[in-house]
């Protein structure tokens, strides 16, 4: 019974913070300024878990992140544009964002098969490689606009849809954390030889982490397109997968509530910053080197908020 209380509560929770999304968006109870920060803390939280589950709970080390984002954009974009716009953007939005997650879910199983044939730092290499490609292949392409960009998109990401699409990536990625798979990730993380001996296929294990990271890097990827009605490969390079990593290891590596904390103060740092112009850049590296120095596990690093683990799985308050 009190583990039935806790699920409805937290479901309870997650609808009631759905249900001011929608009032918000629909009686104009905060300004649009403070209603597009949420929206692009909502977009950050969902690329920080995406790539936590990577980079956090497997023990991997991917940069290119930034590169599945992108394609999520692109096809997203050109399905609301090009296929979808004489449909109802109450069905054609979605449509194009899922359609954006399956590409970049797609193109991350590419990436997967042969980058996970090989151990230690290549994943790094071949998704820094990767993000490189994928921007220089979007610069030579006129019919998405090329270097020039791609625009025409309608603005159909609201706080509501943002939200929804925190709560769904938040269950999911939650849920398969402590699956048999999520089981298979942890044991990776910790020594991949113990777990092939223990009947773990390492391989099959990782494959399906990334293409689930990726899927949820191209659902942000669409969202931000048709939040900010235009895209350009310059918005998807290095610096932009660097942003991600800072906001993973600054909210704590293996760990949902780490991440929340991590886009959340990110995204409010950032824009708290913005009379600093162009500087405020240099204080974002600069803070990821500090946390690598003085706590380089983030501020929740491997350990969880209570309410984020599941009854049988708690030992206390937090989750170690």
């Amino acid at each position: 019974m009190r583990t039935l209380r806790k699920a409805l509560s937290v479901k309870g929770a997650a609808a009631a913070v759905f249900l001011c999304a929608l009032a918000v968006s629909r009686y104009g109870l905060l300004d649009n300024y403070i209603q597009l920060i949420l929206m692009l803390i909502g977009i950050n939280l969902i690329l920080t878990l995406s790539l936590n589950l990577i980079n956090g709970y497997m023990g991997e080390f991917s940069v290119g992140h930034a590169g599945f984002m992108a394609a999520g954009a692109y096809v997203s974009s050109l399905l609301s544009v090009k296929v979808l716009a004489a449909c109802s953007p109450f069905w054609a939005f979605p449509c194009a964002v899922l359609a954006g997650g399956a590409a970049a879910g797609a193109v991350g199983l590419v990436v997967a098969v042969p980058s996970f044939k090989t151990r230690g730092d290549y994943l790094a290499i071949v998704t820094l490689a990767f993000s490189m490609i994928v921007k220089s292949v979007i610069e030579n392409i006129d019919s998405v606009g090329g270097p020039r960009g791609f625009l025409g998109m309608e603005k159909l990401t609201t706080l509501p849809w943002v939200c929804f699409w925190v709560i769904v990536t938040v269950w999911i990625i939650r849920n398969f954390i402590y699956s048999r798979f999520g089981r298979g990730i942890l044991a990776v993380r910790e020594d991949e030889i113990a777990a092939e001996l223990t009947g773990v296929n390492t391989r099959n294990v990782k494959m399906l982490a990334f293409v689930v990271s990726s899927f949820f890097a191209g659902v942000a990827g669409g969202l931000y397109a048709h939040l900010l009605q235009y895209i350009s490969p310059g918005t998807f390079d290095i610096i932009k997968s660097t942003e991600m990593l800072v906001m993973v290891y600054l909210g704590g590596v293996g760990s949902i509530a780490g991440s929340i904390m991590g886009a959340t103060a990110y995204t409010v740092l950032l824009e708290a910053l913005r009379p600093l112009g162009v500087w405020r850049m240099a204080v974002m590296p600069l803070l990821l080197i500090l946390l690598m120095i003085f706590r380089p596990r983030g501020i929740m690093g491997f350990r969880e908020a209570r309410w984020l683990v599941p009854g049988s799985e708690r030992d206390g308050g937090v989750k170690r």
